[in-house]
C-alpha cells in the first residue's frame, strides 16, 4: 500500500530541498534558484540547478534530476523506502510502516544479514585448520592477530558448497545467497560459492553494515582478486574500504592507498585515516563522499604508469569536490605496504617523514611535465611553459594561478605577465569548449536523441515537445486541468512514457491531492523522475498562457490524427471512410 497523503506532505514541508542538497553540495544563489557542481558527474563549471519553490533538482550537465527523495536515492544509494525512512529520521518522524509494500526493503535486510553470516563464517575458517593457508598468508604480510580481528578478514575454504550449506542451515534460500552474490547459479541448478580458496575481506559501510567482500586468491590463478559485483545494498562507485574505520580518525585528512593490503598496513602502523576504492578507478561520488570527512586527501598510489595515470585522473576529481590534494611519491616504487615493512620498527615512522614531505597535486603535475622537457634547450622550456601554462589554466583559483605563474617566471627568467597570457588564453579557449559540448548536449536532449525513458520522442518530437509543453503547464497551473482532460484524454498522446506521466499528474489533480515531484515519486523510477525533473527544468522559467496551452493540445491532436492515419494502411476501407468522415465532421 502506498504512504498515506498526510505522512508525504509533512515529510516534503520538514524536508527543503535546499537544506538537504546543501550538506552535500555547496550552492549558491542564481536569481531565484540555487546552483552549484553536480555530484553525479565531473564538471568545472556549475551545472545543478535546486528549485525550491517546486522542490525540484536538476543537472543541464548530466541530466539527473528529480525531488528531495530522489537525490536521497541516488546520493545514497538508497531504495525508494529507506529514503523516505532516512529523510524521515532526519526530520524527526515516524514512517507508518504498517501502510507500506516493504518488500524490496525486505530483501535488503535478509542480504545484509547473509553478508553478516557470510563474514562470521570466513572468519571462523580463517581462524581453524582449514584456513592454515589464509593464516599463513596474512601473517606473512605482518599482520597480527588484532588486526586480522579488528578488520574481520577471513578464509574462504576450497569447497564450492561450503558456504551455500551453512549459510542454508541458517535458514536462507540459495535465491538469496545469489541476490547477495555471495553465491551463484551452477550449470547444474544449485547455487555455488562465489568465493573459495581466497583470503576475505569484508567492505563495511558508514553503518556498519557487511555490503560486500573482496577475496585474494593464494595461487596464480585469475583473476587475483575477486569483488562482490553491485548489489541491492552495494555499489562499487559509491563506496570506499576502510572508510568506516578512517572517518572517525578525528583529523581532516584523508590516505587514499591503492589496495586492501595496503590500507590495512597504514591502519596498523597507526595511519587510521587510510582508505582504498574498491577494485576500481576513483569516481565522483567516492571523492565527494572523502569531502564529507575530510579537508585534504594525500594519493598514495604505486609509483608505476598504471598508478601515475590513475593519480592524475583522481587530482581533478578531488579539487573539484573541494578537496586539497597532496601526492605521495614512495622512494624505488614499493606501495606503502611493502614500504613500511621492508625498515621494521621505523618503517611508520619513515612513511610519516615521506607524509609531511609531500607536496601538492600541482606541484606534482608540473614536475612531472618537467621531466618530459629537455630544460638545457630552448625549445624544451618553451615545451615545459606551454604545458605549464595549460595546466594553470584548469585551476578556479585566480591567486594560485599567479603564484604559480610567477615560480615558473623565476625558475625559467621570463615575465610573469607572459605567462599569465598565455594561461589566459588557454582558459577562455577551454571555457568555449565546455560551452559549445554544453549546448551540444542540450541539443540532442531537445531532439530526444539516446533518451531511454522516452525512446518513443525521437520518433515523435512535434508531439512529444507539445506534451511535455502541457505537461508542465498544467503542474504550474492547475485550475485549467479538468478542462484540459476532458479535451485530451491519454490516449491522446503520441508516446507511453509521457502519457503515463499525464495519466498520474491529472489522477492526483482530479483527487485534489498534491502533484509535486515528491508526491508522485514513488510511481517512477528514479531515472524516469529525472526525465519528469527535466520538463520540469526546462519549462521553468517559461510563461505560458491558456492560449499556449490550447496550442499545445491542438498539436497533440493533430499528431495523434496523423498516427491514426498512419496505421490506416492495415485497416478495412470502410473504416477509413468512417475515419475520414468524422474528420470531416469536427471541421465544420
Amino acid at each position: 500500500m502506498p504512504l498515506p497523503e498526510a505522512f508525504l506532505q509533512e515529510l516534503k514541508m520538514r524536508s527543503d530541498i535546499v537544506d538537504v542538497v546543501s550538506s552535500y553540495v555547496s550552492l549558491r544563489r542564481s536569481g531565484r534558484n540555487m546552483v552549484g557542481l553536480c555530484p553525479f558527474h565531473h564538471e568545472k563549471t556549475p551545472s545543478f540547478n535546486v528549485y525550491a519553490e517546486n522542490g525540484s533538482f536538476y543537472c543541464f550537465g548530466c541530466g539527473v534530476g528529480g525531488d528531495v527523495i530522489t537525490f536521497i536515492r541516488r546520493i545514497e544509494n538508497l531504495d525508494y523506502m529507506e529514503a523516505v525512512r532516512f529523510l524521515a529520521q532526519r526530520a524527526g518522524l515516524q514512517v507508518p510502516e504498517d501502510h507500506v509494500d516493504d518488500g524490496m526493503a525486505k530483501l535488503r535486510a535478509r542480504i545484509l544479514e547473509i553478508n553478516r553470516e557470510a563474514a562470521r563464517f570466513y572468519h571462523s575458517v580463517l581462524m581453524s585448520e582449514q584456513g592454515a593457508a589464509g593464516l599463513s598468508y596474512l601473517r606473512g604480510r605482518g599482520l597480527t592477530q588484532a588486526t586480522i580481528r579488528h578488520f574481520g578478514l577471513g578464509y574462504s575454504p576450497p569447497s564450492r558448497f561450503a558456504l551455500v550449506d551453512f549459510l542454508a542451515k541458517k535458514g536462507y534460500q540459495e535465491a538469496e545467497m545469489i541476490q547477495a552474490n555471495v553465491a551463484f547459479k551452477g550449470r547444474s541448478g544449485r547455487a555455488l560459492d562465489r568465493f573459495f580458496g581466497r583470503v576475505m575481506y569484508p567492505i563495511i559501510d558508514l553503518r556498519g553494515n557487511v555490503i560486500a567482500f573482496g577475496g585474494r586468491v593464494l595461487t596464480d590463478a585469475k583473476p587475483k582478486y575477486l569483488n562482490t559485483s553491485d548489489t541491492l545494498v552495494f555499489r562499487k562507485s559509491d563506496a570506499l574500504f576502510a572508510l568506516n574505520f578512517a572517518k572517525n580518525q578525528g583529523g581532516q585528512q584523508l590516505i587514499l592507498a591503492e589496495g586492501y593490503m595496503d590500507v590495512i598496513s597504514l591502519h596498523q602502523a597507526g595511519f587510521t585515516n587510510a582508505v582504498a576504492t574498491l577494485g576500481t578507478a576513483l569516481t565522483m561520488e567516492q571523492a565527494r563522499l572523502m569531502s564529507r570527512y575530510a579537508k585534504e586527501v594525500v594519493i598514495c598510489y604505486d609509483a608505476d604508469e598504471a598508478g601515475q595515470k590513475a593519480t592524475a585522473r583522481a587530482i581533478p576529481m578531488f579539487r573539484e569536490a573541494g578537496l586539497l590534494v597532496k601526492v605521495l611519491n614512495i622512494v624505488g616504487g614499493k606501495d606503502p605496504d611493502e614500504y613500511i615493512r621492508s625498515y621494521g620498527e621505523q618503517g611508520p615512522a619513515r612513511f610519516k617523514q615521506l607524509l609531511d614531505a609531500c607536496g601538492n597535486d600541482l606541484e606534482y603535475r608540473l614536475a612531472k611535465i618537467r621531466r618530459n622537457c629537455n630544460m638545457e634547450s630552448a625549445d624544451g622550456r618553451v615545451a615545459y611553459l606551454t604545458g605549464a601554462a595549460e595546466l594553470l589554466a584548469t585551476l578556479d583559483n585566480r591567486m594560485e594561478q599567479e603564484v604559480y605563474a610567477g615560480r615558473l617566471a623565476e625558475e625559467i627568467g621570463i615575465d610573469r605577465s607572459a605567462i599569465m597570457m598565455q594561461v589566459d588564453k588557454n582558459s577562455k579557449k577551454r571555457q568555449k569548449q565546455q560551452q559549445q559540448k554544453q549546448f551540444r548536449t542540450f541539443q540532442q536532449q531537445t531532439a530526444g536523441i539516446g533518451d531511454d525513458i522516452n525512446p518513443e520522442k525521437v520518433k515523435h518530437l512535434r508531439a512529444a515537445s507539445a506534451e511535455e509543453a502541457l505537461l508542465a503547464y498544467v503542474v504550474k497551473y492547475p485550475d485549467h486541468a479538468k478542462e484540459i482532460y476532458t479535451r485530451l484524454p491519454p490516449e491522446k498522446f503520441s508516446t507511453s512514457f509521457n502519457r503515463r506521466v499525464y495519466q498520474v499528474i491529472m489522477g492526483k489533480i482530479m483527487d485534489g491531492k498534491d502533484y509535486s515531484l515528491t508526491d508522485i515519486s514513488g510511481d517512477f523510477s528514479v531515472d524516469e523522475i529525472g526525465a519528469i525533473a527535466r520538463i520540469f527544468a526546462k519549462y521553468h522559467d517559461v510563461s505560458a498562457t491558456w492560449q499556449d496551452a490550447q496550442e499545445y493540445i491542438e498539436v497533440i491532436e493533430q499528431e495523434h490524427a496523423k498516427l491514426r492515419l498512419e496505421d490506416a494502411a492495415s485497416v478495412p476501407t470502410q473504416s477509413i471512410e468512417a475515419y475520414l468522415a468524422e474528420l470531416k465532421a469536427k471541421k465544420k
